[in-house]
């Protein structure tokens, strides 16, 4: 392998091999707007060389908040080149957990990207931190701005940047968090090389890529996914204007590898058969001579043609979901396992290595094994440093000979594919003293396409009960239809269970989950603790009615 560069070095590797070729591509209003990499190393530079002359000490940390964003890239590459510690803060947390986070990097500065709370936002930021806004109408007027300081700083000149030792800590990634504080994921410039070129490595560019970024880039899998890797391949990124716009975006893009989670893959299903009944799909899938043009127009109408690597990750995927992607629009998802603390360097599916349920076949140099218990664990250079200010977490972290505690339990096939079983901390014991790893159960059931989230809930319960909301489109249905579907698609699943894991019922919910009702992380994972301390007392109640299904 060549002499291994950081990001920053790409950058400019890039800006100096092609200038005036696009690289970023910021929709103002529902207008692009390009920056090439000549602009943009430029203004990195500068922005570096401002950061410099604050006269914080080297490593210090520095936040960039709101959302994905040209600026966001560019900032974390300036704080980077400056020498000191990026810090993501994910869209629409907690104000507390902002707070927190800031307190708790001891954070000189922040910058301040488009975002919807910015009230919130700004009232949780300490006295101490500098503002500095990004030039967007939806940001916070912070106390200095970019484009002024940008204007008034020369570019930090090329000879200065010496590239950081491999020891030397590059960000800190604090993880959402599904329960208590976030950690801060510390990663160094050694981790982040091993992992971004050992995920290049797997999945080699095979022509000019273009990415099409939405999810939050405060998280791990976003950064290693689409940010890092542009610099490495020359990719374009494309960023998603706001979420109201994800169908009309996503398919003026057109990227050539799309990235999400198993609620995004689900939506584009709900989207495209509210506009096309399955039962209609079946009949022309059913004709050879129009499934291929059925199939082209439906994914030109997503934006999904020219997609050359399709991965869902940050929590499983159900098996139902996979099939009918690849039955109705040819395209084959694959799916990914990858830890933060890990650099999100573990095991995915590959265009050559795919098992549908499966996370793939962990990387030789991935470290891969199970513990006696079925623990996951991981040993390899991408492994982080520890986590902020924690020793005590960071020692549960990892076992005594160095390889990495996911918390989530395993199988291997007869052909080392590695298959999730569940997380430990999630399963429960039921009141018959019998533990249930709910999300095995709960993906079988997602195959109801009326459901958009499901929980299965049963500590210290006789039997466990599912509780499901509905998407948009059955909102809209009549209750009779869906719950005939429902207990359709429960009664298949309960003849694979054993009896003490069979779901004694499905409670439908009125409200959606989501981020502001603080049932689900920013990276769109379902808070088990926050939904069963919630609904813990109707879960009770609807298990002493007698019915297949109730609702709330």
């Amino acid at each position: 392998m060549n002499e291994q560069k950081n990001s920053v070095q790409m950058m400019l590797q890039w800006a100096a091999a092609k200038p005036n070729a696009s690289w970023l591509f910021q929709p103002i209003l529902g207008q692009w707007k390009t920056t090439t990499w000549a602009q943009g190393s430029d203004q990195v530079r500068r922005m570096a060389a401002t950061l410099k002359a604050m006269n914080w000490a080297p490593g210090s940390r520095i936040g960039i908040s709101g959302r994905n964003t040209a600026h966001w890239i560019m900032a974390d590459l300036a704080i980077t080149m400056a020498g000191h510690v990026s810090v993501g803060l994910y869209p629409k947390q907690a104000s507390a957990t902002t707070r927190y986070i800031l307190e708790h990097s001891e954070a000189k500065a922040v910058f301040l990207g488009p975002m919807p709370d910015a009230d919130d936002f700004m009232a949780a930021i300490p006295s101490s931190v500098c503002t500095i806004s990004f030039p967007y109408q939806e940001a916070p007027v912070g106390q200095l701005k970019w484009d002024e300081l940008v204007a008034a700083t020369a570019p930090m000149a090329l000879e200065a940047y010496q590239a950081p030792p491999p020891e030397a800590l590059m960000t800190l990634i604090y993880t959402s968090g599904t329960t208590g504080n976030p950690k801060g994921v510390m990663l160094s410039y050694g981790n982040v090389l091993f992992a971004v070129y050992s995920i290049m490595n797997l999945v080699p560019s095979l022509g000019q890529e273009c990415y099409f970024s939405y999810m939050p880039l405060a998280h791990a899998f976003e950064r290693f996914a689409i940010a890092l890797p542009s610099c490495y391949n020359g990719g374009e990124v494309h960023f998603l204007e706001n979420v109201d716009k994800m169908g009309e975006q996503l398919a003026q893009v057109a990227p050539t590898r799309f990235f999400g989670v198993p609620l995004v893959y689900g939506r584009i299903q709900t989207a495209i058969l509210h506009k096309m009944p399955q039962h209609k799909l079946d009949r022309l899938m059913a004709i050879p001579l129009l499934r291929t043009i059925i199939r082209r127009k439906i994914r030109v109408a997503v934006g999904l043609q020219h997609v050359r690597f399709c991965l869902s990750g940050a929590a499983p995927i159900p098996a139902a979901l996979l099939d009918w992607y690849k039955r109705n629009l040819g395209l084959v998802v694959l799916q990914g396992y990858a830890p933060t603390e890990a650099s999100v360097y573990s095991s995915a599916c590959l265009p050559d290595q795919n098992r549908i349920g499966s996370v793939g076949k962990p990387p030789q140099n991935a470290g891969f094994k199970l513990s006696d218990d079925g623990e996951i664990l991981f040993k390899h250079p991408g492994l982080m440093m520890g986590y902020y200010k924690d020793p005590e977490s960071t020692r549960a972290a990892f076992t005594e000979d160095g390889y990495l505690r996911t918390g989530d339990k395993g199988r291997v096939d007869e052909d080392g594919y590695l298959y999730i079983t569940g997380r430990i901390k999630d399963i429960f014991k039921t009141a018959k003293g019998k533990y249930v790893a709910p999300a095995p159960i709960e993906c079988l059931l997602a195959r109801d396409t009326d459901l958009e989230n499901l929980l299965f809930i049963g500590s210290g319960m006789n039997q466990p009960v599912m509780a499901v909301t509905l998407t948009a489109a059955a909102r809209g249905k009549p209750r009779a239809e869906v719950e005939q579907g429902l207990i359709a698609e429960m009664a298949a699943v309960n003849t694979t269970l054993e009896p003490h894991e069979k779901i004694a019922k499905c409670v439908v919910l009125k409200d959606a989950w989501n981020i502001e009702n603080g049932l689900m992380t920013p990276t769109m994972k379902v808070k088990r603790n926050e939904v069963e301390k919630r609904y813990a007392g109707l879960m009770e109640r609807e298990l002493q009615i007698r019915s297949a299904v109730g609702w709330e």
